[in-house]
């Protein structure tokens, strides 16, 4: 009598993942399941998954492994050297396939998506719903630490990621074939209030495109509604669209959901440095309100 032969497992497509799939190879060697949650202000990520998080789940910092010591802004990007230590320390291999959550609309864990992806790991998604979708669906969480081996994966020094600096905003915001999106809440765009950063506004020019507008109930809009969300701020065939925060963390969702809604890569670019670069340079100037 044969054995029965296993299911084969679909991979996912695309960069987001389910909650269902997720449960269903969370044993799977292949698989390492990241916690990146990360607060502003008040908690820490490290509290919440010491507290409870997915099974097999490792944490990683954004403070400490995916920010550089020196660099644009409040979270400059890390160095190739720096961020292959931390996704070796996780784990991490060229053949491994990452997802990676947070509790907060992904806003957090999109940061590592455009990490690895723009250093050439293509198999890495983020948690559609994160950490809500997940309870929600009735899994449980633990408090179990894993010990996963060593990574071995490779980050190629000389590889350009699609990063402009102040200098680089600063000239195209004069363009017509250029839009800069601002994915912080309302309030910090029109400079109602600025809880960190040096002043309170937003880069002139700019159209706020908060980072919470790109979900529904928790999950990403479809790319149908996606584009059609992103033409109406600007974002058509061959215009460029700069994407800024408070940090350039936040941004990172603005641009997984560019991507969701089909718009290429070579025409999305990030600004490392974002608000917190911005306000602190006296000579750039701000604007406020809606406009």
């Amino acid at each position: 009598m044969t054995s029965p032969t296993p299911k084969r497992s679909v991979p996912p497509r695309g960069p987001l993942v389910g909650a269902r799939w997720l449960h269903d190879h969370l044993d799977d060697p292949t698989v390492r399941v990241v916690d990146l949650r990360w607060y502003l202000q008040g908690r820490r990520g490290a509290d919440e998954y010491a507290r409870g998080h997915l099974r097999n789940a490792v944490f990683v910092d954004l403070e400490h492994a995916l920010t550089g010591p020196v660099g644009p802004g409040r979270h400059p990007i890390p160095s190739p050297a720096q961020f292959e230590r931390a996704m070796r320390a996780a784990g991490i291999s060229s053949s491994t396939r990452v997802v990676v959550y947070d509790d907060a609309g992904g806003s957090i864990a999109a940061r590592l998506w455009w990490l690895l992806t723009h250093h050439g790991h293509a198999r890495v998604h983020v948690l559609d719903g994160g950490l809500a979708a997940w309870t929600a669906a009735g899994y449980a969480l633990t408090a179990d630490v894993p010990t996963v081996p060593e990574g071995t994966l490779s980050v190629r020094r000389n590889r350009v990621l699609p990063v402009v600096d102040r200098h680089a905003v600063e000239a195209a915001r004069h363009r017509h074939n250029t839009v800069l999106l601002d994915a912080r809440a309302a309030e910090r765009f029109r400079g109602d209030v600025e809880p960190i950063d040096a002043r309170a506004g937003h880069i002139p020019g700019a159209r706020n495109a908060p980072w919470m507008e790109n979900l529904a109930d928790g999950r990403f809009l479809d790319a149908r509604a996606l584009r059609v969300k992103y033409r109406r701020l600007g974002v058509r065939r061959g215009v460029t669209a700069v994407c800024y925060c408070g940090s350039s963390v936040t941004a990172c969702h603005t641009v997984l959901a560019l991507t969701l809604a089909g718009v290429p890569a070579a025409r999305v670019r990030l600004y490392e440095g974002s608000w917190s670069d911005w306000a602190r340079d006296p000579d750039r100037p701000l604007a406020t309100g809606d406009d």
